[in-house]
């Protein structure tokens, strides 16, 4: 699927193997087993001489879909999968693999997106991942109480986006890098709810933060060691009234941490690829009640991330 989707294979077709290798100076012979082979995982279909996407790469591996995960499917490609090669020397050490992997001692995602068309290709991968989950993590608490939701690394938009159609009177702000903040404009953009939601640049470890009730933080606290989440949620807890409050969406792992297996394995891949890791309900509990946080509530979505919601008491 990686090798497929890096040629850009899912895009172009229908299409026979024969004019396909043509068209992208591939060995045709090569190329028809890979095609079987995304046959054989349901990824593609063959009606005579012609390949054809099935129902599910049409969705989630074209570009041009609104579900697409491109994005991260090319990231886990072209970073992930030559960092799990080394494994076993982060399990020695502790440690992510970008060195190792790439060469590299700068922050850790700079390889990979060291152009805007590989920025916005990986966050528009991320959105895919978010128009799933997302209106499923602010359903999952009643928001009716709070009036201003700021997404903190809000990315394109999507979680602010799902909640403010979900809540007709909340207005949302989406708070990112200077050079997300073009994406994120242009996905909100296109939600009914628009003329609520501004998008603002700046950095959640840096500056003052955007005046709130309710802050969100998607999938961003797993990127972090404990130090580094610390100083984020005591920023956030000085920043909210008494009664705001903080969603977050994150997968949980079970209080034994037998699983869930999606989450045991991202937890993984976050040893060799960030400073953080997947943790339980009451881990996180325990970094929010350190920093000042109450009333931690935890809920699985069924999705690719679940959610908790604290409360500054």
């Amino acid at each position: 699927m990686f090798t497929t989707a890096s040629l850009g294979i899912y895009d172009l077709l229908p299409a026979t193997a024969g004019s396909l290798a043509q068209a992208l100076h591939l060995n045709a012979d090569a190329l028809q087993r890979l095609l079987d082979a995304n046959v054989g995982l349901s990824l593609l279909e063959k009606r005579g001489e012609a390949y054809y996407n099935q129902p599910v790469a049409d969705t989630y591996l074209r570009k041009d879909s609104p579900h697409s995960v491109i994005g991260y499917v090319l990231y886990s490609d072209r970073a992930l999968y030559p960092m799990w090669g080394h494994l076993e020397e982060a399990v020695r050490e502790g440690t992510h693999r970008w060195q190792q992997t790439f060469g590299t001692a700068g922050p850790i995602f700079d390889h990979f997106f060291r152009t805007e068309e590989d920025l916005r290709t990986f966050i528009m991968g991320m959105h895919g991942f978010g128009v799933l989950s997302s209106p499923e993590v602010v359903k999952a608490f009643d928001l009716s109480r709070f009036h201003r939701l700021v997404d903190l690394g809000g990315a394109t938009g999507h979680l602010v986006i799902a909640a403010c159609e979900s809540y007709p009177h909340l207005r949302g702000e989406v708070f990112d890098l200077e050079r997300v903040i073009p994406v994120a404009k242009e996905m909100v953009a296109q939600s009914p709810a628009a003329d609520r939601i501004t998008c603002v640049a700046g950095d959640f470890f840096q500056g003052e933060l955007p005046e709130s009730d309710l802050y969100s933080l998607g999938r961003i606290l797993h990127d972090w060691s404990e130090p580094k989440i610390e100083l984020l949620l005591r920023r956030i807890h000085d920043r909210l009234p008494r009664g705001g409050g903080l969603l977050i969406a994150e997968r949980l792992l079970n209080d034994d941490k037998s699983g869930p297996m999606n989450a045991l394995m991202q937890s993984l891949s976050m040893l060799i690829c960030t400073e953080g890791k997947e943790r339980t309900l009451e881990e996180y509990r325990a970094l929010l009640m350190d920093a000042g946080f109450g009333k931690v509530e935890g809920k699985i979505t069924g999705r690719a991330v679940d959610a908790i919601l604290c409360e500054k008491l």
